[in-house]
């Protein structure tokens, strides 16, 4: 039988034991864990309450299943560094947090499935937008938690070829990038390229090939494509390009092991992803591959819940700032150290405020 989440939780505690006892008892107590560090700490839920947790199963590494294969026993497994920032919610004295996590295969509109009754919280390394907090109708559904991890998109490129990128606005129509639909990295690949402009409505003239048929955008709102949701013609894009013009062709695909096969094997030149997953897909390829251009601009990424659930956002808010020392650690601290949030969970770790 696999282990619930909270003895999963007490058994990262149990591997951390050793460096905590390690400290000494002196260094313990300056350190403050003896002290109430968590006496302000008012808990988020009444005792036994279990809240459901759906977690995007393919974002590695910052949220995703043992096996992404629905229906296999490690599916509903969550690895990464949400989930250890959630263990480490679950281990906060006085927090009173407990998860059952599910794993969601599907990225489009996963923000909007906290409006659901099968789910209290939604994450998977979200960037908090505006318009992800509403539906398609344009009701307001859906809150997010502060920031927890920040985010800034980057090109993965083949590190021989890496001269070619130096900035978005020098990428040509020689250049082909890979890129999955609905997400950030597609948006802002979009406007940095002005293929699109902020707000998402495509450049007149941009070709779409789709499995209906080829559409030309003709500059107005009806071809919008933004990091929440795009015109219902566009579904299931799979190029983008403007032949009039000098801007480089997009390719698509659903799944990101296959992008980086594809730039790896020089179908494609590059893949436009969160600079988080391209740095370690760069350090697993042995330096085959490299980040080219990284964006200048900075998002923030957090947990998704029901408009409705603003007391346990708040709540949970609170937390996570802790267990980030706002935002002092991260994606870099926790790679260092998977245990990070654990120690601070644990007082051993103290605020630097």
């Amino acid at each position: 039988m696999a282990p619930t989440r909270p003895q999963q939780a007490t058994h990262r505690f149990h591997r951390a034991l050793p460096e905590l006892l390690a400290l000494g008892l002196a260094g313990i107590v300056n350190t403050g864990w003896w002290q109430p560090v968590f006496a302000d700490h008012r808990p988020c839920a009444p005792p036994g309450t279990v809240l459901n947790v759906g977690f995007f199963a393919d974002f590695r590494p910052v949220s995703y299943s043992a096996d992404p294969t629905p229906g296999s026993p490690g599916f509903h497994q969550h690895r990464g560094y949400e989930a250890d920032l959630l263990d480490a919610l679950e281990a906060m004295d006085g927090a009173g947090l407990q998860f059952s996590r599910r794993a969601i295969a599907r990225w489009p509109g996963i923000w909007l499935r906290a409006a659901e009754p099968e789910f209290d919280i939604v994450g998977g390394g979200i960037t908090i937008l505006d318009s992800r907090t509403r539906s398609a109708a344009g009701d307001t559904v859906v809150t997010f938690t502060s920031g927890h991890i920040t985010f800034r998109q980057s090109l993965l490129v083949r590190a021989a070829d890496v001269e070619r990128f130096s900035s978005y606005d020098r990428l040509d129509a020689t250049v082909r990038i890979g890129a999955l639909a609905g997400t950030t990295g597609e948006h802002r690949l979009l406007v940095l390229t002005e293929l699109a402009q902020p707000n998402g409505r495509l450049a007149k003239g941009v070709h779409v090939e789709t499995p209906r048929g080829l559409l030309v955008a003709d500059g107005s709102d009806d071809w919008m494509i933004t990091a929440s949701q795009s015109s219902p013609a566009l579904t299931g894009r799979t190029k983008l390009y403007n032949p009039s013009d000098n801007k480089p062709e997009i390719i698509y695909r659903t799944d990101e092991l296959q992008l980086l096969a594809m730039v790896s094997d020089g179908t494609v030149d590059a893949v436009a992803r969160g600079e988080v997953g391209n740095r370690d897909a760069s350090y697993d390829s042995g330096g085959r591959l490299t980040i080219g251009i990284l964006d200048s601009a900075k998002e923030l990424g957090g947990f998704a819940l029901d408009h409705d659930n603003t007391v346990l956002a708040a709540c949970l808010s609170e937390k996570l700032d802790w267990l980030t020392d706002h935002r002092r650690i991260g994606y870099s601290e926790w790679r260092t150290d998977p245990q990070v949030f654990m120690k601070r969970a644990m007082g051993v770790i103290p605020a630097t405020d």
